[in-house]
């Protein structure tokens, strides 16, 4: 049964003393022991009677890591530079903890996964961050509206948020806050502005560097090459990786508030990303019906 980590990947291990420790041995004897290639498992701490890692992968195995304190410990123990005391012990707060399960029967550990799994999976999908974009917005040569809007109707909405730094217009400024956020464990990640037909719109590519199979749908269309147009139209776009959902909106705030109810029905229904994505071009295409050129 593979269980997903849901972003809760650090094991810590307590009062365990180094001593001219090798931390690359030491990682990757816990990666043996959980049942991982050697290089998925790092050091991202370490200080007096402690130590902490990280896995770089999102799902393990549940038989590799059920109850598997004692063999890990003892993996470590083993090695050069490392002692253990009686009272050492490992800790996550995640799914990771499982590492500590006793002997338990199978429904009652398979009731302790879910519930685990469940609560995590909460917590995260309820985890917002918006992103502004734009020279504009980042010299203050318009404000911004939509972030505080969007921030102020997430909360009464249940939704713990989180406001980004702005995003410059450049793909890399882009990947890597959304990278950063995916990682952070942000469940809902949403952009405004920069989904455009201009060379500096980057949201949507975005969006699908994340997700191969991203929904994009467009809100108008125009003729490619005429004017700053480099792309055919404004699009919107929707991702989703594991159970954090991507939302890039256009950055005009009456479209930003078309938007809204509709991302959160979304959301509470369960739409699928596709649904949402034609939900939400469609809801903000009709105010550029009168411009659109249909291909």
């Amino acid at each position: 049964m593979g269980l997903n980590l849901l972003e809760k990947t650090e094991l810590w291990v307590n009062e365990i003393v180094l001593d001219g420790a090798n931390l690359t041995d030491m990682a990757d004897a816990v990666a043996q022991v959980l049942g991982l290639s050697a290089g998925s498992v790092m050091v991202v701490d370490v200080r007096p009677r402690h130590i902490t890692f990280d896995l770089l992968v999102k799902e393990v195995s549940q038989e590799n890591i059920m109850g598997k304190q004692d063999e890990l410990l003892k993996s470590l123990a083993d090695l050069p530079g490392v002692s253990l005391a009686e009272d050492t012990y490992i800790h996550s707060n995640g799914i990771l903890g499982l590492i500590c399960a006793g002997e338990e029967s199978t429904s009652q550990t398979l009731a302790t996964v879910s519930a685990m799994t469940e609560e995590i999976r909460q917590k995260v999908s309820r985890r917002a961050i918006i992103f502004p974009t734009g020279f504009e917005v980042s010299q203050g040569m318009i404000k911004d509206t939509n972030t505080p809007y969007l921030a102020e109707r997430l909360t009464q909405s249940g939704f713990s948020v989180t406001t980004g730094k702005v995003i410059q217009d450049t793909m890399y400024d882009f990947y890597f806050h959304l990278s950063d956020a995916l990682n952070r464990g942000f469940g809902l990640i949403i952009t405004t502005g920069g989904v455009g037909a201009e060379d500096k719109d980057f949201a949507v590519e975005s969006v699908q560097a994340q997700d191969k199979t991203a929904a994009v749908c467009y809100i108008v269309k125009f003729q490619k090459g005429t004017g700053r147009h480099v792309k055919d139209g404004v699009r919107i776009a929707v991702g989703q990786v594991g159970i954090s959902l991507m939302v890039a909106l256009p950055g005009p705030h009456d479209e930003v508030e078309i938007s809204l109810p509709i991302l959160l029905r979304g959301i509470t229904e369960g739409w699928d990303k596709q649904m949402l994505a034609e939900s939400l071009a469609s809801a903000i295409g009709k105010k550029y019906e009168k411009w659109k050129i249909h291909h």
